[in-house]
């Protein structure tokens, strides 16, 4: 059926329940937006002034870190307000391992829906020695999963070095793959990705469709520089980790994160969008 043939009333009442992942990967660009880590300190300062300034940078939607959790509910109420009157969105949230157990998942559960977020995603994880641990891990994300799915939300999972690094010839992060449910998002932190000397753009090939955000973090060798440069100073192929991420990780969004650079947070935030923008993305 061509598209001209849809009346007006079909055409909006069919918009309007898709879910928000699938109209963004059907519009011209991914919604790119800012892991809040970048500004932690504003954020920690004056969090609704923050949110102001990103939105006011141009970025579509954010990220919330651990310490959303340590608001009030009417503080949770007031920044869903705030992001509703400015336009931008909370694609998702970092949680600790702890916060998925079943004695403390239910507040980040009812924080989440307030903020409207699709995914709570544990921010990495320090299982111990051997490869035991993060099949455990894997476990965890599992049963989160079903108790989040059955409520509206999404579970996922964020790496970083220790998750590519190899134990006993096997990747951390090839076992959370392996043993987790295709429905638990596998977000890719390109930069530590790339510290380990691993190749995003195969990592996402070799997972199609879990990798539905990435954390758009640049990375250098050279002495002294590591994560603090801005975007696109360092060495990460963009153009083909965003395409791989478009064409076959299933990308929804991507989320720029910055450790700390050569200027302040804020300006760090609006000169790492201005950098993506420039170059197409």
């Amino acid at each position: 059926m061509r598209t001209n043939s849809l009346s007006r009333r079909t055409f909006l009442t069919f918009t309007a329940v898709l879910p928000w992942a699938w109209r963004a990967a059907a519009a011209a660009t991914i919604p790119v937006g800012l892991e809040m880590y970048s500004v932690r300190d504003e954020l920690a300062k004056d969090p609704q002034g923050t949110v102001r300034a990103v939105a006011a940078m141009g970025y579509q939607g954010l990220e919330f870190y651990a310490p959303y959790l340590d608001w009030t509910p009417a503080q949770v109420q007031e920044m869903k307000a705030l992001m509703d009157g400015l336009g931008i969105r909370c694609f998702s949230t970092h949680n600790s391992e702890s916060t998925f157990r079943n004695d403390t998942i239910q507040r980040a559960i009812d924080f989440n829906h307030v903020l409207g977020s699709r995914y709570m995603v544990m921010a990495s994880s320090q299982p111990g020695p051997g490869l035991g641990g993060w099949k455990k891990i894997a476990e965890e994300l599992n049963v989160a999963a079903d108790q989040l799915e059955r409520v509206g939300l999404k579970a996922g999972y964020h790496n970083h070095q220790p998750e590519f690094t190899p134990v006993n010839g096997v990747r951390p992060i090839e076992i959370l793959a392996k043993e987790t449910k295709p429905s638990i998002m596998l977000q890719l932190d390109v930069g530590t990705c790339l510290q380990t000397g691993s190749d995003p753009v195969a990592w996402i090939k070799a997972n199609p469709g879990r990798i539905r955000s990435l954390h758009l973090k640049e990375w250098s060798p050279d002495p002294g520089k590591g994560y603090s440069v801005l975007f696109g100073e360092g060495v990460a192929d963009w153009k083909g980790i965003l395409s791989a991420a478009k064409e076959v990780g299933g990308a929804e969004y991507f989320l720029i994160e910055q450790e700390g650079s050569r200027f302040p947070q804020l300006e760090t935030a609006k000169k790492c969008l201005q950098a993506y923008r420039a170059k197409g993305f």
